[in-house]
């Protein structure tokens, strides 16, 4: 198995930081790639037009490679998540009586755009909602979602893990109820995708979103979209130069181009080549590989483990370990004990998560070890 990755990061060593699903540290080697980046445009004359191009390239190969896409044009560089998903809105139809799919309480970078759809078409935008009693939650859960699947089914919009308490959502068997009434699935997978496997031959979305920001390791203001074969010709939200045919011709740009580039390129946000986020995404998507998201499941789940078996038998609730991720978990509190006096007791600690609801969010990464839950055990016990 893997070992610590800490001496990759610049961590304070008084700083317990459990909370990747809020933002990663910053690899140095992806540091290094900024401040690279930062010093060629001292000397602007040094970017050619080449350099447009040569960084996105490079860095769809990259996430096609983590996501085992065998495509790299269907992937392409977005400014958010929102923005990947309003470029799926932008061209999909609905109708009076379709149904929109959605998880309670999901991240709004994918609900608002479906709820305002679903209020110009006529469309019902349903929340598949928990069961109220914590037993086998997560089970009855996605029991939930796929009995909520019918003919009526337009889209399925979810992530593979929930942001707030890290209930995994079964991805093949939803796709598999999709297909069968011809709905659509659509993936943000900020909350998964490089620290969670994912296989986009395997699960078959029609799109798939994620922030660079938190388990992709990159800097913000950077995310990657996926979209399938269903979004081949479709309507990018944006005119751009980039994303029209022949681009790389700087001389003919000046002669309007009405057809886009191939595949998924035409659905890029404008000036996509930023020459220094798009070096410190590829910087940090090459160590995700090298890494490989199996080895950070299984890393997290082991780090974890003792601590979780202890914080069960004093009456702490944590999903079972087959329908949680294992990169990120909630912890539910007894209800003797009072979450604000705990958060602050945390904060004396310098022990960073996060809170949400009733429960702590607990997000490690390979820059934690278990002695970063036994301080957290500390705390709580």
């Amino acid at each position: 198995m893997i070992n610590s990755q800490r001496h990759l990061f610049s961590l304070p060593e008084d700083t317990t930081y459990i909370n990747c699903a809020y933002m990663s540290p910053m690899l140095q080697s992806v540091e290094q790639a900024g401040q690279e980046a930062m010093i060629l445009k001292r000397a602007p004359h040094q970017i050619t037009a080449e350099h447009f191009f040569t960084g996105t390239e490079k860095l769809r190969v990259a996430f096609a490679k983590l996501i085992n896409a065998p495509e790299p044009k269907r992937i392409v560089s977005v400014s958010s998540v929102s923005y990947g998903i309003a470029t799926v809105v932008n061209n999909i139809s609905l109708e009076n009586g379709d149904e929109i799919i959605v998880a309670d309480e999901q991240f709004p970078s994918n609900y608002y755009a479906w709820e305002k759809a679903a209020i110009q078409s006529g469309a019902t935008l349903r929340t598949i909602a928990p069961p109220s009693e914590l037993e086998n939650r997560s089970k009855r859960w996605n029991e939930n979602i796929l009995n909520a699947i019918t003919a009526k089914t337009k889209v399925v919009a979810i992530a593979h893990v929930h942001w707030a308490d890290g209930t995994l959502f079964d991805l093949m068997a939803i796709r598999k109820a999709t297909k069968t009434v011809d709905a659509l699935l659509i993936i943000d997978g900020t909350q998964s995708v490089g620290a969670l496997p994912f296989d986009v031959q395997q699960i078959q979305p029609d799109a798939l979103i994620c922030a660079g920001y938190k388990w992709l390791m990159g800097p913000y203001a950077i995310g990657l979209a996926y979209y399938g074969e269903y979004f081949d010709g479709g309507n990018p939200i944006e005119e751009n130069w980039i994303n029209r045919k022949e681009s790389e011709n700087f001389a003919n740009l000046v002669n309007y181009q009405s057809e886009y580039q191939p595949v998924s390129l035409r659905y890029g946000v404008g000036e996509q080549s930023n020459f220094i986020l798009v070096p410190m995404m590829i910087a940090a998507l090459n160590q995700l590989n090298e890494w490989q998201p199996k080895n950070i499941e299984q890393y997290c789940e082991a780090i974890s483990d003792e601590s979780i078996k202890s914080l069960r038998q004093a009456g702490f609730h944590i999903e079972e370990d087959a329908y949680r991720g294992k990169h990120l978990f909630g912890i539910r509190i007894p209800t003797h004990l009072k979450i604000d006096e705990i958060n602050q007791k945390l904060k004396a600690a310098n022990i960073y998560v996060s809170i949400r609801g009733n429960a702590i969010r607990v997000a490690p990464h390979l820059y934690n070890d278990s002695s970063d839950f036994g301080k957290l055990l500390d705390v709580l016990l």
